[in-house]
């Protein structure tokens, strides 16, 4: 064995070996390829929640969902308040408006407040219907929308005894 190194009287020697017998101070720190490893992990999870995120916009199909909603929405107010309920629908969006002694009147409240289409979202109607109406039996105007954003199309009809239906897309 070597003869330990000379020391200062008093002085307590400490020895920093592993289970290995290497000096660990050697080993203290993290090495470049740990590190390099740690951050394609990071990069890969971080592409995951990118690429599994929406953009946030409705797709076509929800919108004509919840068009649909609506009307239904519109006939049941008829229903329940005894007034004609028309809603107008555009290229831009659609809007509630209720009849009444005076004339129309802009219906705004809850769930009728005026909607635009998403962008990117197209509206071809049959007939150029512009408008759907609801009378306090519930009888309604016939129309049928096709709501397109992308590839995707999804088609809302109402028919004259008011009820809404909304077909599956199919791709063009």
């Amino acid at each position: 064995t070597p003869p330990a190194p000379p020391t200062r009287p008093g002085a307590r020697r400490t020895m920093h070996l592993s289970a290995t017998g290497t000096d660990r101070r050697r080993e203290a720190g993290v090495k470049l390829p740990e590190l390099m490893v740690v951050l394609a992990i990071i990069g890969l999870l971080a592409t995951v929640v990118v690429l599994a995120t929406t953009d946030g916009r409705p797709s076509g199909a929800q919108e004509a969902e919840r068009f649909a909603a609506r009307l239904v929405r519109a006939r049941d107010e008829a229903l329940m308040t005894n007034r004609t309920v028309e809603v107008a629908v555009s290229p831009r969006g659609y809007a509630f408006r209720v009849g009444g002694p005076q004339g129309w009147a802009p219906l705004e409240e809850g769930p009728f407040r005026e909607v635009a289409w998403s962008s990117e979202t197209q509206l071809s109607a049959s007939a150029a219907v512009d408008r759907v109406a609801f009378d306090p039996a519930g009888v309604a105007t016939p129309a049928d929308y096709v709501i397109t954003r992308g590839r995707q199309s999804t088609r809302v009809t109402v028919d004259t005894a008011g009820n809404v239906r909304v077909d599956d897309a199919t791709a063009r």
